[in-house]
């Protein structure tokens, strides 16, 4: 799996959530068309006279997601750039996406404006395996971000956590590790480990 194939995969389901804050920090959450995919860019639009571009405006991140029928979800957080050249956008997004003329007809279109996420980081997660996978990516100049848990040097090797994990995903060594690929991220390790020698990546 790589970026590129995970922002596909939104693509192709095509109707994903994207949520934004607004300037009392509240959160939203709408359904928006992913227009295109390029190389490690994901494009949409949006009409001015929505909160949804107000809240873009105003703050510019969104984190998108999405879940194919192969239950495989992915997850987009990242910066969001408005387009130049707002019109050749906008006609190309159309040229792509044909049933778009039908919602805004002729020159309605332009009430349109288009944006693009090309930082970021990406989140692939397959439910549909056993055990479940998972995979993480940036896009852009963006740092990948670790998540999930690791074991430290503080382990006594008791091997309570990996008794309790879900996925089995524990394995034993000086100290114990976690196969991260396929990490829950639920935390039970965590919170039953008797000497607190687990703790979150990047923490």
């Amino acid at each position: 799996m790589t970026a590129k194939e995970c922002l596909q995969i939104l693509r192709d389901i095509k109707d994903v959530a994207f949520a934004t804050v607004d300037e009392k920090g509240m959160p939203h959450a709408r359904m928006i068309d992913v227009m295109l995919v390029e190389e490690e860019k994901l494009y949409f639009c949006t009409a001015r006279g929505k909160n949804f571009y107000r809240q873009l405006e105003n703050l510019p991140r969104t984190e998108i997601t999405g879940m194919n029928r192969e239950y495989q979800m992915v997850r987009l957080s990242g910066k969001v750039k408005r387009l130049a050249d707002q019109k050749k956008w906008i006609d190309r997004i159309f040229r792509e996406n044909p049933s778009m003329n039908d919602v805004y007809p002729g020159e309605s279109r332009y009430i349109l404006e288009p944006f693009c996420i090309e930082e970021g980081q990406v989140e692939f997660f397959d439910l549909g395996k056993s055990p479940i996978y998972r995979e993480s990516f940036a896009i852009g100049k963006a740092e990948k971000q670790e998540k999930g848990f690791e074991i430290t040097d503080a382990c006594i090797g008791c091997g309570k956590c990996k008794r309790i994990c879900p996925q089995q995903c524990i394995a034993e060594g000086t100290p114990f590790a976690v196969t991260r690929e396929h990490c829950l991220h639920c935390g039970l390790c965590f919170e039953n480990c008797p000497v607190k020698a687990i703790q979150k990546r990047g923490e």
